[in-house]
């Protein structure tokens, strides 16, 4: 016999993960997952944010999931369980609407500029961001914008303690504009990449997260294991130990190779073999 699930209790485990819409191209996931970097850095020793990446997003789940981006929730909590989130479910997240959403427009256009934007201003969303860098002219809007629903939002997210902006840089090895956070001077929020490669802290004075790191070589270590820590989950000491025998070049070598590595046993035998040259 069958069991009747009332709608409302419904959760992500029983809902389809996504809105069925495959990505258009890479840049639908490169540029949300540098963003979520970006946060991992900035954010470390905070749980209070959840930043979604191609999952559904399910307002009422007797309707079909939206599907962004990318979407930033504040007051969530960041990791649910070992496998993460299916789905974001906002009747499972004491119904904590997410404050920003991400969209990039396709080469078949998906209603960012209508019926999208209208679910996110029904729900409740605050900060709206269309990113169209190929199709703006098709579509005869700019190739970035950001909403405060009903009226443009300059490019800061105020109430959220951040900005959005695009800029030219590279990361994974490719150069061409991309998305970053900024700070409420306007200052950019390096990615792990650009602070090992110019050996300076995340972003202005006023936003320190590197604690007593105060020497290059502290900065690179310091950041190199925040990432391994977000990447890997808990780590052994004895593997943390060895963290502070590598050299400059090792920790860069390090930055390089982490981004591969899927277990704590990855990063143990990466340790054993360079450590033994």
């Amino acid at each position: 016999m069958l069991q009747y699930q009332p709608p409302d209790s419904l959760t992500e485990d029983d809902l389809p993960y996504s809105d069925d819409q495959p990505v258009d191209n890479e840049l639908q996931l490169l540029l949300p997952v540098l963003l979520r970097a970006i946060l991992a850095l900035l954010w470390a020793e905070r749980q209070d944010w959840f930043f979604g990446v191609n999952i559904g997003l399910y307002y009422d789940t007797q309707l079909p999931a939206i599907g962004p981006d990318a979407f930033l929730a504040l007051g969530a909590v960041r990791y649910k369980r070992e496998q993460g989130r299916l789905s974001y479910v906002v009747a499972q997240e004491n119904n904590i609407v997410p404050q920003w959403v991400l969209e990039i427009v396709s080469q078949i256009p998906g209603g960012e500029y209508d019926s999208k934007f209208e679910k996110y201003a029904q729900i409740g969303v605050r900060y709206y961001v269309v990113y169209n860098p190929d199709h703006w002219r098709r579509d005869q809007h700019q190739p970035f914008e950001v909403y405060r629903l009903e009226k443009p939002l300059c490019p800061s997210a105020g109430q959220l303690g951040l900005g959005i902006g695009t800029e030219r840089g590279l990361h994974e090895g490719l150069e061409r504009e991309w998305l970053y956070w900024y700070d409420e001077l306007g200052h950019k929020y390096l990615p792990i990449e650009n602070l090992i490669a110019h050996r300076t802290p995340i972003a202005s004075p006023g936003a320190p997260i590197l604690g007593a790191a105060t020497t290059a070589e502290q900065v690179v270590r310091t950041l190199v294991r925040r990432q391994l820590s977000q990447q890997l989950g808990l780590l052994p000491d004895a593997a943390l130990d060895s963290l502070e025998q590598l050299s400059m070049p090792q920790l860069d070598a390090l930055s390089e190779a982490i981004w591969g590595f899927t277990s704590a046993a990855d990063f143990s035998a990466w340790l054993q073999n360079t450590l033994s040259q």
